[in-house]
């Protein structure tokens, strides 16, 4: 097989919505920074809503993006979670994926404390082929071929065969 045909996993984002700022989201960005080992980035709201009591500008959410041995290990611990299930509508044109976790307390190291409550989390998965850098790069950036892409279909093998996940 080619080895610029092989799928990888380019970063792993989770992602903690409180929909406040104060004491919640602390809790939550201490929480995530327990489960990743990453700092967190404070996400902030695009426009206000009234009946939820949020405005523009707010912070209400924390965020982790997680790339290399990191993503991969925090992957492979997630998708224990959600028992190698992962439902086929969770997945994007582009073959990336998501899915929720409904408790921070099913990771390792977790523990329920009454003070804290119980938050759930997001986790995106962006895959890629190698060689996608010339549409990022600034010098000669070109356009990626369409083969090199990643599709629904190559993601869901890509699972099957590196995590033994099962797609509903």
């Amino acid at each position: 097989m080619n080895p610029n045909r092989s799928v990888a996993v380019d970063k792993v984002v989770v992602h903690m919505g409180v929909g406040e700022a104060g004491d919640k989201l602390v809790n939550a960005e201490r929480i995530i920074s327990e489960i990743t080992g990453n700092t967190p980035v404070r996400s902030v709201a695009k426009q206000t809503l009234p009946a939820f009591g949020i405005r523009k500008g707010a912070p209400i959410s924390c965020r982790v993006t997680l790339r290399g041995e990191a993503a991969e290990k925090f992957l492979e611990t997630s998708i224990k979670i959600v028992e190698n299930k992962i439902n086929s509508r969770a997945f994007d044109k582009q073959g990336n994926f998501s899915f929720g976790i409904e408790e921070h307390t099913d990771y390792p190291g977790q523990s329920y404390d009454p003070k804290v409550g119980i938050f759930g989390l997001d986790v995106t998965v962006v895959l890629k082929r190698n060689g996608v850098r010339i549409a990022r790069r600034h010098i000669q950036q070109k356009k990626l071929p369409l083969k090199q892409l990643v599709t629904v279909e190559d993601a869901k093998l890509f699972l099957k065969d590196r995590y033994n996940v099962e797609v509903q």
